[in-house]
């Protein structure tokens, strides 16, 4: 006679084994950002490689610094002291925006032409997800990226003004008083707040949204809307609303100016009207603006396939 063997009870660790894994709600969207950085090695190196010839032009000019420092007056020595400073950081964060705009550019077209769109639509990430990622990267991490590699390229330079002054015989305290650092870095991070991450972010918007539209040349499909409206207003009704639209988009308001004159110089201010900034409404309108290319670049993505 057969009996039937009682089944024994599944154990705490089977459950919990056998239970399905639950995903953070920010875990998808740290795993797109890095996704992005293993694919666009260019977002850290194009500023590495800039930050580098900075260094490399500096480390001359800084052969003629001792005769600067005995012969010129206070307002030439503060004028060529702090001019490859400014330079140097226009040069770091400026290539960390065109890099911004041609990466958003190949971000959606890039994974339609090789078709691994395929792949990561199997992926448990939602379309709104991948694409807020890569407007993060553009909008924020690029520029954070850049801001860092500004300051400490700066404080290299600094080192080694000092270093040449040192061996020379002269004293650091007029270049330390003429180059603050502390200062610069401050308005440098303003500029990365209010300029990259807020105030240029219709622009990632909408080559976002380019991007996952055409099916080649995505940046002639980027600059050839805003350029035919620009051309049928100016001569349909001899005014450049637009134009100026767009020029005072990529030039900011008079608010968000971050230099003054100074004589016959142009010097940083030293008081940071950030609440003012926020007051702008050409600011919310521009928000408001990405938010709907985002949007519309995620529902596009949705149904858009392979090129």
């Amino acid at each position: 006679m057969n009996t039937q063997a009682n089944p024994m009870p599944q154990s705490p660790v089977d459950s919990r084994e056998s239970a399905p894994a639950v995903m953070r709600p920010m875990r998808p969207m740290y795993w797109s950002i890095r996704r992005e950085f293993w694919e666009y090695r260019v977002i850290y190196l194009a500023p590495l490689a800039i930050a580098g010839m900075v260094l490399f032009g500096f480390m001359v000019s800084t052969l003629t610094l001792p005769y600067r420092m005995r012969t010129f007056d206070p307002e030439q020595l503060r004028a060529t002291m702090l001019q490859p400073y400014q330079l140097g950081a226009t040069l770091i964060l400026g290539s960390a925006f065109v890099i911004g705009i041609f990466y958003c550019l190949d971000a959606l077209h890039g994974e339609r032409r090789d078709r691994s769109i395929l792949f990561w639509k199997s992926l448990p990430v939602s379309d709104f997800t991948t694409v807020f990622a890569k407007a993060c990267i553009a909008g924020a991490v690029l520029p954070m990226l850049g801001l860092v590699i500004t300051i400490a390229t700066l404080l290299i330079m600094l080192l080694l003004n000092s270093v040449v002054l040192l061996v020379n015989g002269l004293s650091v305290g007029p270049l330390w008083e003429q180059v603050p650092v502390l200062r610069i870095s401050l308005i440098l991070f303003y500029h990365f707040l209010t300029a990259h991450m807020l105030w240029y972010a219709p622009f990632y918007g909408w080559m976002l949204l380019v991007s996952g539209w055409a099916k080649r040349v995505a940046f002639l499909w980027a600059a050839l809307p805003p350029f035919a409206i620009c051309v049928v207003e100016k001569f349909a009704f001899k005014t450049s609303h637009f134009a100026n639209l767009l020029l005072y988009r990529l030039n900011g308001p008079q608010n968000f100016d971050l230099t003054t004159a100074h004589g016959n110089q142009v010097i940083p201010l030293t008081q940071l009207a950030l609440l003012k900034f926020l007051s702008t409404p050409g600011l919310w309108t521009g928000l408001a603006l990405a938010a709907v290319f985002l949007f519309a670049a995620a529902w596009q993505r949705r149904y858009r396939g392979p090129i």
